[in-house]
């Protein structure tokens, strides 16, 4: 079973290759799609568009959210295709995590004419700086 950073490390690579072949400019069900079917050819369990629910005094809301990718139960994973991240791109990731209790996500922004500029790791329980 691999850890949370070696399956950031697969999916990483992954994403590299998928903007490598197609560019910026997609739209993100596009690049999740893609992204799925290439993590399950490997053999990861994939779930897509997972509903997170939200627990309030005793309720439970499950039209809340919708995690783009949720890997081996282990990574939740945000995707954009945005010019530019905005700070609560990063929120949204932690929020997933906390909400499923995960203790790791990534944020990848498809939209960057560099993907590279477009990778936030985000670990929940980390304290920010």
């Amino acid at each position: 079973m691999p850890t949370e950073n070696q399956l950031a490390r697969v999916i990483m690579d992954e994403a590299f290759e998928v903007h490598r072949a197609l560019g910026p400019g997609l739209f993100e069900s596009v690049y999740e799609g893609i992204l799925q079917r290439r993590l399950m050819a490997q053999g990861f369990h994939v779930e897509r568009q997972l509903l997170v629910p939200v627990t309030y005094k005793g309720m439970t809301f499950d039209e809340g959210f919708r995690a783009d990718l949720y890997i081996e139960r282990k990574v939740v994973v945000e995707l954009k295709s945005l010019e530019e991240l905005a700070p609560v791109h990063k929120k949204q990731v932690l929020t997933y995590a906390r909400l499923l209790d995960c203790r790791f996500g990534l944020l990848i922004n498809f939209g960057a004419a560099y993907l590279k500029d477009g990778f936030r790791r985000i670990v929940n329980g980390l304290e920010e700086e």
